[in-house]
């Protein structure tokens, strides 16, 4: 399995952001906090906010916020936001994947895992990964 720098860099982006929802963020601001690259996480919040996760407005006060609650954004829309498929072979959706003979039965495997990645990330939701009041790690509500 392998997990972009994309979608490892919007979820870290959008923890930022929810960490203070009522406080606009620069780009700039989130890349020095989180130490991700500038251009690439500009271009990565592109991607998230046209997806809706995250809506912004220029200015002297702009800056971006969470397109939607906190609670209502799971890794899975994250993920699907800046990667497209969550699984692919050989850049391929899985849906299609036919093989003759011996091999017909693994296509069924790799959607059964492709299944099971996104009933996990589909739990997982961005407030569940903040760190809980007490700063013990994340809590456990919407986490898997």
């Amino acid at each position: 399995m392998h997990i972009s720098a994309k979608a490892d860099y919007a979820t870290r982006a959008l923890l930022e952001l929810a960490r203070e929802p009522a406080r606009p963020l620069t780009c700039e601001a989130i890349a020095s906090s989180q130490q991700i690259p500038f251009r690439f996480l500009k271009s990565v919040v592109g991607e998230l906010r046209r997806a809706g996760l995250v809506r912004s407005q220029r200015g002297c006060e702009g800056g971006y916020w969470l397109g939607r609650p906190a609670e209502e954004i799971t890794l899975l829309d994250v993920t699907r936001a800046v990667d497209g498929e969550l699984i692919t072979l050989r850049g391929e959706p899985l849906a299609g994947l036919d093989y003759p003979g011996p091999a017909s039965g693994l296509p069924v495997v790799w959607r059964q895992i492709e299944a099971h990645a996104a009933a996990v990330l589909d739990r997982v939701t961005v407030a569940g990964l903040l760190p809980t009041a007490a700063g013990a790690g994340p809590s456990r509500k919407g986490a898997a």
